[in-house]
């Protein structure tokens, strides 16, 4: 859709809209300059493929979506609200576990200005009950006795 654009337009359009996608894909089309786009696009791939190495070096696969409500749907329809009904997220900064999936990837690029999502291996994954579990404070006392286990002489 870019390619066909003159400089002039680019630049004007993205001055007037604050587009950068739109600048991104005309300077990577390979009308204008295929050396330097070849040239700049390994060395894009490269640190991306370096994150990726490390992430899967230091543990388990990935597999599994950690999706965070950040934002409200108060006032949004009715189709976002199910979808995040059916992501079974009810409030904010609740977080749910989700193995990969494209019905899963779907629903979250249907909410992705409201959530956060990270990608997760497998032990990283965390039911409700250790959720709540982590937010729970110690409890500020201990129990070292009892006077029945004095009577009893247990």
């Amino acid at each position: 859709m870019a390619s066909f654009m003159t400089c002039r337009t680019v630049a004007r359009a993205s001055a007037r809209y604050n587009v950068s996608r739109m600048l991104t894909t005309a300077s990577q089309a390979p009308i204008a300059s295929s050396s330097s786009s070849t040239s700049s696009s390994p060395s894009q791939s490269s640190p991306s493929s370096s994150q990726e190495s490390s992430s899967t070096e230091a543990g388990a696969p990935i597999t599994h979506f950690k999706i965070t409500l950040r934002r409200s749907a108060i006032s949004l329809g009715d189709k976002i609200k199910g979808t995040l009904k059916a992501l079974g997220i009810h409030r904010r900064f609740q977080t749910v576990y989700f193995p990969h999936s494209p019905e899963v990837a779907g629903k979250i690029l249907r909410v992705k200005e409201l959530v956060e999502v990270e990608n997760v291996p497998t032990h990283l994954v965390k039911t409700k009950q250790q959720q709540r579990q982590e937010r729970k404070a110690p409890r500020g006392y201990k129990v070292v006795g009892s006077k029945r286990d004095s009577f009893m002489k247990v």
